[in-house]
């Protein structure tokens, strides 16, 4: 009789323990009742990923354990699970369970040196753990600052089969610890992920698999959690690989899963191996193997977008968002991702026209809160503007009154008390409605400064933050050909908004182009420079006028300092701003 494996990627919570128990213990419920005879978690799945600091909170680490406790006592017989969770140093979780809350304080979180753990739960009692060996500290990982890595394979017999049990960045070396599972007997090794999405992210993972597969002859299991967890998103997008290197079995991307899937690997004798029994030896049939319908890059991004501004704000408690619209592509791509994640009814269109702001984009900011449903109000700046002219009087060159005598023209000042009366008015509407504010800046304004500290940069999150510019059109045709696909020949985003010349319609006739490189050129220079290192010889290689690099390289350096002040928004791209890049903002080098 083949195994019976089920991939459980779940929307594990930081800090949510209780949540998580009950997340776990339903999909376990459901793989027993489908007679799985293993089912595998996803990595830290009693505390979420990545609890950072929580980890330093004894109470929170014996809560965790705790909670493995719970599940061992609680999960169904004749389903064997491996959870992920944080160990402690003294902590000796595998021993009988008298079958009392008493007795699952065997292991005290105080002082202990802590490990990124998996625990094997079976039949009322956790019979053995795992300590992951591999600990990522680069990008936006930091386990080096909490774990302690151990180099100690694990291999238990379910059903019959021996399985390799390995954690997350144990994949991702050539010799490790999954080569050393295969070595001490596995036939399956499962894989417990909290793996973060950026566009690639899939055919990376694959490679590892792969290579370890081929080598090893063996299957591998890649179970990855699902959810917006702050700066960063997870895609679920599990899989089952066969020892020829080809995926049998997927789960789907960004929601939850539960995958169970037949593995034709023959029982295998090994001593010294924890023999642990399977499923109910009648069990139903299974369909044929499934492989969940696989997104297109540009509609992965939607929803990686989609999925981290609903966890953040429903996790955070925000129902509602507001949204400042300008007409401009920016803020119609956030209103859209918005509406898909809260419902257009949630979302509230503001548009706060300046005396330089056109009809077309305030007819354009009405077309499309009535395409998405939304409520929308027009707040004109005109008079708050003057007033504050008024008030500085002198001291700063504003658009009114007579032409000066000593021929000063408004500038950068001029144009930023627009954008920050703007921000104080969401931020008003977000006092007074207990909404948050999404703001609309993305990846390419955000590298080179080209946005309003507390005024467009105002708010909770931003979605579009870690988006190149040329991306925000790409998504944009995305959302509206996905309601053409539906049936609908309607338009989500009006085909003008898209169209038109970006400008932030600050002054008259200001177009983006007018300050920055075109966006197509200014984006390779973000991408070579930030995302991979290049410097400005590299950039100058890749095709680029030497001056334009110079410009844009000071650029970026000099916006640092905005960006430490920016709210969180989603990784999506190979390095994004904040965890994922650090440099310092008091910086004299200029390479």
């Amino acid at each position: 009789m083949p195994l019976r494996l089920a991939l459980a990627q779940i929307r594990a919570q930081v800090g949510d323990i209780d949540g998580n128990v009950r997340r776990v213990l339903a999909a376990w419920n459901e793989a027993a009742e489908q007679g799985a005879d293993l089912v595998v978690f996803t990595e830290l799945t009693t505390t979420g990923y990545p609890p950072e600091d929580l980890l330093l909170k004894p109470e929170f680490v014996q809560a965790n354990l705790d909670a493995v406790r719970r599940l061992a006592h609680e999960g169904p017989a004749g389903t064997v699970a491996v959870v992920g969770y944080v160990g402690t140093e003294e902590g000796d979780l595998v021993r009988d369970d008298p079958g009392h809350p008493a007795g699952w304080e065997v292991a005290s979180a105080a002082g202990d040196a802590l490990t990124n753990s998996a625990a094997v739960l079976a039949e009322g009692r956790v019979v053995a753990t795992y300590d992951k060996f591999r600990l990522p500290n680069y990008g936006v990982f930091d386990e080096a600052r909490y774990f302690t890595p151990r180099d100690e394979p694990l291999v238990v017999r379910v059903a019959g089969v021996p399985v390799g049990i390995t954690v997350c960045e144990d994949l991702w070396v050539e010799q490790g610890p999954v080569g050393h599972a295969a070595e001490h007997g596995a036939r399956v090794v499962v894989n417990l992920n909290a793996s973060p999405y950026h566009r690639g992210k899939r055919e990376e993972r694959e490679h590892w698999a792969d290579t370890h597969v081929r080598r090893d002859g063996t299957w591998l299991a890649y179970v990855n959690v699902v959810g917006g967890q702050d700066d960063v998103v997870f895609d679920g997008d599990s899989f089952l690989m066969a020892p020829d290197g080809e995926v049998v079995a997927r789960g789907a991307q960004f929601v939850e899963d539960l995958v169970v899937v037949d593995v034709e690997v023959e029982p295998t004798e090994l001593a010294d191996v924890p023999d642990l029994p399977g499923g109910p030896s009648s069990r139903p049939t299974l369909a044929s193997h499934r492989t969940a319908e696989r997104l297109d890059p540009v509609g992965e991004v939607w929803h990686a977008l989609v999925t981290a501004t609903r966890d953040y704000c429903h996790r955070n408690g925000f129902t509602e968002a507001v949204i400042g619209l300008s007409g401009g592509i920016d803020s119609a791509v956030v209103a859209a991702v918005a509406a898909d994640a809260l419902g257009g009814q949630n979302v509230l269109g503001v548009a706060m026209p300046s005396p330089y702001s056109s009809e077309h984009s305030l007819a354009d900011a009405r077309r499309l809160a009535d395409n998405l449903g939304c409520p929308y109000h027009e707040l004109r700046i005109d008079t708050p503007l003057r007033s504050v002219g008024e008030v500085l009087g002198d001291l700063v060159v504003t658009g009114f009154g007579e032409q000066r005598d000593d021929g000063r023209e408004p500038g950068v000042a001029y144009e930023n008390l627009q954008a920050r009366l703007r921000g104080l008015l969401v931020m008003a509407l977000s006092n007074e409605r207990g909404s948050i504010v999404l703001t609309t800046g993305n990846k390419s304004e955000y590298a080179v400064g080209y946005a309003t500290l507390y005024g467009d940069m105002a708010g909770g999150f931003a979605p579009l933050k870690d988006v190149p510019k040329l991306l925000v059109y790409e998504l944009a045709r995305w959302r509206n050909s996905k309601l053409a696909a539906d049936g609908d020949p309607g338009e989500v985003i009006p085909t003008s908004t898209i169209e038109k010349a970006p400008s932030a319609e600050l002054r008259p006739d200001q177009r983006d182009e007018d300050s920055l490189p075109p966006y197509a050129v200014l984006d390779d220079i973000i991408e070579g420079y930030v995302e991979q290192d290049l410097g400005i010889a590299g950039l100058v290689e890749r095709g680029h006028d030497e001056d334009t690099v110079r410009r844009v390289l000071q650029l970026v350096d000099r916006a640092e300092f905005k960006r430490r002040q920016a709210a969180p928004g989603p990784k999506i791209t190979r390095r994004a701003f904040g965890r994922d890049r650090r440099v310092p903002m008091t910086n004299g080098w200029r390479g």
